[in-house]
């Protein structure tokens, strides 16, 4: 464990330059180029940010970042661009223009061709300019296609500067007034689901990039990734050492007291059996975590989406 907590330490003291780039693109598809660092706090854990990034990265790239507190309480505690440098104005799209040789910037979609509406959907939605999420949305008419478009670049732009290429949509939601989002936010992402897939795993939606998945795999890792899942293997690792010393340590107790190991393994098997079968009934119920690919449970979600009267 120490040995990973050093091997974290030192990828991120490697890292700091792509820090310095995330929190720079960050602040220049914000609309007045300064977001609140309680915002910030909440994403940063996404952008691998270290703990102490106001120290670390803010206050050591003066020339790039300031600490603003007009209101002079912590709350109001902002963090403003201070210098637009030009290089970090490409996004994630554009950048993939480039390397394909393609003059226009289009988005993938990630969709079995046997969806053939949404194939329709995403070519229509695909003759629409490419609007960057680094230009200053104001002068696009709210409503509009090219707005829309600009909207489902921000989001996809946001979604690359994260570590695992997602993002809770409720925390994304924080972000509208200081990215021109729209209110229904988790609308629009429905409406594009050859660019985002909503997953609803442990009634917490989130929002993942179509394009960085092959199943649910991450193409590409961060290395701060390959760390935190070693960190993960080990704890795996842990608990099943835990158990199996748990269960040994039973096993013994039961033997001092004389109780035969086939008769506990019978309660087992009717305690599991048990369980199981209680399993079965909360599906009917409303305990069922399900996924969107439940009929049911989609139809619930979506309900809740597009109900203009659900709070």
């Amino acid at each position: 464990m120490m040995s990973l907590v050093e091997e974290e330490e030192s990828v991120r003291e490697s890292q700091e330059n792509a820090f310095v780039c995330r929190l720079a693109k960050l602040l220049m598809m914000s609309v007045n180029k300064r977001i609140n660092v309680l915002k910030i706090n909440e994403l940063k854990r996404n952008l691998g940010f270290p703990d102490d990034y106001i120290v670390r990265i803010v206050a050591k790239y003066p020339n790039l970042f300031r600490v603003v507190n007009e209101g002079g309480r912590k709350s109001s505690m902002e963090i403003e661009l201070v210098h637009w440098d030009p290089q970090f104005a490409v996004s994630t799209v554009e950048t993939a223009a480039r390397r394909s040789g393609n003059i226009r910037p289009t988005f993938s979609c990630s969709l079995p061709f046997s969806w053939v509406k949404s194939w329709e959907r995403f070519r229509e939605f695909d003759l629409v300019p490419y609007f960057s999420p680094y230009v200053d949305p104001r002068e696009l008419v709210e409503g509009s296609k090219e707005m829309e478009k600009r909207n489902v670049g921000l989001v996809h732009e946001v979604l690359s500067l994260t570590l695992w290429k997602k993002s809770s949509i409720v925390k994304l939601g924080h972000f509208r007034r200081e990215f021109a989002l729209p209110d229904r936010l988790n609308v629009l992402l429905l409406k594009h689901p050859g660019i985002f897939y909503v997953s609803n795993k442990y009634q917490i939606y989130t929002v993942l990039l179509r394009e960085a998945y092959v199943g649910s795999k991450l193409v590409e890792k961060d290395p701060l990734v390959v760390v935190k899942e070693k960190f993960g293997e080990l704890m795996q690792e842990g608990l099943h050492e835990y158990n199996q010393r748990r269960r040994h340590i039973n096993m013994e107790k039961r033997r001092k007291k004389g109780v035969p190991l086939a008769r506990v393994d019978e309660v087992k098997c009717r305690r599991r059996r048990s369980e199981n079968a209680d399993s079965d009934d909360d599906e009917d119920g409303d305990n069922k975590l399900g996924g969107l690919f439940d009929p049911e449970e989609r139809k619930r979600f979506y309900k809740v989406l597009f109900d203009d009267d659900t709070s």
